[in-house]
């Protein structure tokens, strides 16, 4: 190998290293008991921005749950490759979405007089929030079945936040509780399990 070759070879190695390194520190504060289900969800900037910040809060997975209306198309840019560092899971039913989150604290977006302001939940349990669209909200099957119902404080004239700023913050006041719990400190996966998805993030 040529001088050139060489000094290629020791460039290429290094940035690899680098990369490898940042996916592991990222995957290493994946939380993967907290997670969104996107239900209807049909404004395809809405859904894009959602999966930015469940990358940028450490979800591992976000469940959609579409039954009236398809999912959206969303581009790369402006989605900036989210989905590709956040899995997906798809329901069709009911009971196939509540049967993938058994053991999870099941809350839903609400403004119903049952809803309770966002930071009286304990997000450092295992917990999955349902977002509905902005017109209808969370369907009617899904609500039936959860555990509670959130709502975010508001103090000006609007009534409601837009469904992808919602989420950000619904997820900044998780990440704020499960830091504060050290939940972000250790790893949440065996060295097998990180390992695993280490490899499969190198192949993307």
């Amino acid at each position: 190998m040529t001088q050139k070759g060489v000094e290629d070879h020791s460039v290429g190695k290094q940035r690899t290293e680098r990369r490898q390194d940042r996916m592991r520190s990222v995957l290493v504060k994946r939380q993967p008991d907290l997670t969104l289900v996107l239900a209807n969800i049909h404004d395809p900037h809405n859904v894009s921005a959602i999966y930015r910040s469940a990358d940028a809060f450490g979800l591992e997975k976000v469940h959609l749950y579409y039954t009236d209306t398809p999912f959206p198309s969303l581009s790369k840019k402006t989605s900036a490759s989210a989905r590709k560092w956040v899995d997906s899971e798809r329901h069709n039913t009911p009971q196939d979405l509540f049967a993938s989150l058994a053991g999870y604290q099941i809350l839903a977006t609400s403004c119903s007089p049952l809803s309770q302001p966002l930071r009286s939940w304990d997000m450092c349990r295992p917990t999955a929030i349902i977002m509905g669209n902005e017109h209808s909200g969370v369907p009617a099957e899904l609500l039936a079945r959860v555990q509670g119902e959130l709502y975010i404080p508001m103090y000006g004239m609007i009534q409601s936040f837009n469904v992808s700023v919602a989420a950000a913050l619904i997820l900044s006041e998780a990440a704020r509780q499960r830091e504060d719990a050290g939940l972000f400190a250790r790893p949440r996966y065996s060295e097998e399990e990180l390992a695993r998805r280490l490899g499969e993030w190198l192949e993307k």
